[in-house]
């Protein structure tokens, strides 16, 4: 280790004032005659301190130059691992712009995606609002028809008892109806004989005969005929059908377009629809069809030599088998299919009877907007591709869809000729085009409709 300038400078000063306290100190024991070991015992003592002090300042001086030698070492790891950390920092700047373009292209389709999903339960809140004020209609027309049911009980008792009353009146009556019979066929006899005797080629005068006296009888009230008993509705009091279509062969002209399809996709819809066929099958009544799937929604029927069911179709390919062995007499009958996306179920009603329900059926699917709507032909490609073994021959009367599922008392109402419940999204009246031979008919009421 080597003495700097200063440090040279510090030691000769040092020597110096030894030099000059030593001088002074001899001068002072000159005058005032101190012992000389005294003396010598006070210079060894400070040249002691200042060896001290000199060794002290000597290792802080050491120091200080280690460490300004170990500064630039320092420097140069401290620079390196600042390049670590810029390096470092400008690959996680670049994975972090990456993450966030993919968060924010990621955003984008979530907010769609939550628009979609904002708009379907904005549907489905009316749907269900809807159905609420329905059930809660439902509800105080079951109270009013229990009601009139229990009224009609009564009635129904006194009339049992008063045709009790009136049977035991008829029976004394026929009784002596029957007494009288026999009084009347025994001078029917004598009547004979008196004739007999005056056909006789005898000589005989003839007295006058006697007629027997006609007895007249009121048929008592209350009586019935026979058989079965109860009253019918006439056809004529079902006025809630506004307009009918004729389908007179089978042939792929006959048809009818909708103007419009499904404005909006459907969780729910009822079809009903009067029908009379006098063909021995039922065609395709209705297909609704878009671009990805002809079969979105089909009612379809085929011309075989043993048809007992229609194919009620829902997303190709689920559908379920609907029978129509008694809608093939000729008659009116009136016909409803009901379906629910949210419970997965359908219902099928003729003539307000229930005829067949059924579970685990296109629960949660969405018939979609945009598609074709077909009348009388069942489509294998938009708007096209028929049949004529699939074609519907007879008539159709009131055919409406909602978008909602009826009631059973709603469906009843129908049949009964009742205004048609609300929420209608499709009628006859939205029937764009006629093709082939098929008629088109204005009958307010079912007896007008042919």
């Amino acid at each position: 280790m080597g003495f700097s300038k200063v440090d040279w400078i510090f030691l000769v000063w040092a020597c110096w004032n030894l030099c000059v306290v030593c001088s002074q100190n001899t001068e002072a024991g000159a005058n005032r005659r101190k012992p000389f070991f005294e003396r010598l015992r006070r210079l060894e003592e400070q040249f002691r301190r200042f060896q001290e002090m000199s060794l002290t300042r000597l290792q802080i001086i050491s120091e200080n130059f280690n460490a300004s030698a170990n500064i630039d070492g320092r420097l140069q790891s401290l620079s390196a691992q600042y390049n670590n950390v810029t390096a470092t920092m400008q690959g996680f700047q670049a994975a972090t712009n990456k993450d966030i373009s993919s968060l924010k292209s990621w955003i984008k389709k979530l907010q769609k995606e939550t628009k979609k999903i904002d708009l379907k339960m904005s549907a489905l809140e009316k749907v269900l609002d809807e159905r609420n004020k329905q059930m809660s209609r439902d509800q105080k027309e079951q109270s009013e028809i229990a009601s009139n049911l229990t009224r009609d009980g009564k009635a129904q008792r006194e009339e049992i008892s008063s045709l009790a009353v009136a049977k035991k009146n008829l029976q004394k009556e026929l009784e002596i109806l029957q007494e009288e019979v026999k009084g009347q066929h025994v001078k029917i006899a004598r009547f004979e004989e008196r004739v007999k005797d005056a056909l006789s080629p005898k000589p005989v005068r003839l007295k006058a005969a006697a007629w027997p006296r006609r007895v007249h009888r009121t048929k008592p009230p209350n009586q019935s005929p026979t058989g079965r008993q109860g009253t019918t509705r006439k056809e004529g009091s079902i006025c809630n059908v506004k307009s009918m279509m004729h389908f007179p062969n089978s042939s792929t002209e006959n048809y009818a377009t909708c103007s419009k399809g499904f404005s909006t996709g459907l969780f729910e819809m009822t079809i009903c629809s009067w029908l009379s066929t006098k063909s021995n099958y039922l065609g395709t009544m209705l297909s609704y069809a878009t671009e990805d799937n002809d079969n979105k929604l089909v009612l379809h029927g085929r011309n075989t030599s043993k048809q007992s069911t229609i194919h009620f179709v829902i997303g190709d390919p689920a559908f379920r088998e609907l029978p129509v062995v008694q809608l093939l007499d000729g008659l009116w009958h009136h016909v409803c299919i009901i379906w629910s996306s949210f419970e997965g179920k359908y219902w099928y009603y003729i003539d307000r009877r229930l005829i067949s329900a059924g579970s685990k059926f296109q629960k949660g699917y969405e018939i979609p907007a945009g598609g074709t709507l077909i009348i009388g032909q069942e489509q294998d490609k938009m708007g096209g591709g028929f049949d004529d073994t699939e074609s519907f021959v007879g008539t159709l009367a009131g055919f409406t869809i909602w978008n909602r599922a009826l009631s059973p008392g709603e469906v009843s109402g129908i049949t009964t000729g009742k205004a048609l419940p609300g929420s209608r999204i499709l009628t006859f009246d939205d029937i764009s085009t006629l093709n082939g031979a098929v008629q088109y008919f204005n009958c307010t009421c079912l007896d007008l409709c042919f």
